[in-house]
């Protein structure tokens, strides 16, 4: 049966990044829950699949439903909020699968890929709305983010499928490609969403909770006023770790409103407003001799990656090759390189 090692091996990978996080970041952090949660649900498949633990197939339904609200609790409380006793709420998945496998077991063959599918869609679509919509990742990282949390959200959708496949195939009288549809689909997944969680672009700071802000065109503009201002004067866009939050915090704006400010005088998001200043001083830093890499982590970015995709989308060209165009006569007396 070809999928008796795979849910045994992919158990004991993201068992070992699950405990590798919880050491490394010496708590439980909403990611390394997921990562958890993933290892059990392999583990269970191990037991269910390739041991034929007695019970383990029932269990099996219902340790799947912890996977969709672990996920989107994650997406939540790393780029979007704080925790609330809401998220409580959230364990009635899992719940109503317990109940549904004592009083009507065929309930579940519909209830668990639709959890997978409600859940993987929301973060889908909440992820496609830009880095704007999600205030606490590093505004450094761009897109990361927001694309990283897209790949999970399909993945959730995908791993619905296989559901629906072994269903289909069982009807069909191919029960042997139940393996095959488990390895691919359901353990394969299961393994990408453990590890492309663990990706740095989606470390987050902690923050409190936005306190409203009755805001008229006067007051906003106000508001533009000082954000124009205090990007001058402080540079915070130097700090490599500031996040949408953070920057609101400083400027005593909720960051939803300062979103909305900046959006609708740059025409751009915040993580591009933020990186324009970042590209600018990293250009002069250049024009005033220094290396590449060290503009870089002067201006503010933390990776080499997203500094030359920036630079490409703001120049047309590589950080290199705009030091060759440009003169000595030019030196401090261009901000960015149109």
């Amino acid at each position: 049966m070809p999928s008796l090692p795979i849910p045994v091996f992919a158990s004991a990978v993201l068992m070992f990044l699950f405990i590798r996080l919880w050491v490394t970041r010496g708590a439980l952090s909403p990611i390394a829950v997921l990562l958890a949660v993933c290892a059990l649900q392999t583990a269970i498949l191990a037991l269910a699949q390739h041991y034929m633990v007695p019970g383990m197939r029932f269990v099996q339904p219902v340790t799947a439903t912890l996977i969709p609200p672990a996920a989107w609790c994650a997406f939540q409380w790393t780029a979007v909020r704080p925790t609330r006793r809401g998220d409580l709420l959230h364990l009635l998945v899992p719940a109503t699968a317990v109940a549904a496998l004592t009083t009507a077991p065929g309930f579940l063959d519909i209830f668990v890929p639709g959890a997978f599918i409600i859940y993987g869609g929301a973060i889908l679509v909440l992820s496609c709305q830009g880095p704007d919509a999600q205030p606490r990742a590093y505004l450094a990282n761009g897109n990361l983010p927001s694309r990283i949390w897209q790949v999970i959200g399909a993945a959730l959708i995908v791993s619905a499928l296989s559901d629906v496949l072994i269903l289909a195939a069982i009807a069909l009288g191919f029960d042997h490609l139940r393996p095959w549809i488990i390895s691919l689909f359901s353990i394969g997944n299961l393994l990408l969403i453990g590890i492309i969680s663990l990706s740095s672009h989606l470390q987050s700071e902690e923050t409190g909770v936005d306190a409203p802000l009755p805001g008229t065109s006067e007051a906003e503009q106000q508001i533009w006023t000082r954000v124009q201002a205090y990007m001058a004067d402080q540079r915070p866009y130097l700090d490599p770790d500031l996040t949408l939050s953070r920057l609101s915090r400083k400027l005593g704006v909720p960051a939803k409103t300062l979103s909305t400010i900046i959006n609708r005088e740059t025409g751009a998001n915040v993580s591009r407003y933020v990186n324009d200043a970042r590209i600018a001083a990293a250009q002069k830093a250049l024009l005033r001799g220094e290396s590449v890499t060290s503009a870089m982590l002067s201006s503010g970015f933390n990776t080499k990656s997203n500094f030359n995709r920036e630079f490409l989308r703001i120049t047309g060209t590589s950080p290199s090759k705009w030091v060759q165009k440009q003169t000595p006569l030019e030196v401090g007396s261009r901000p960015r390189g149109t």
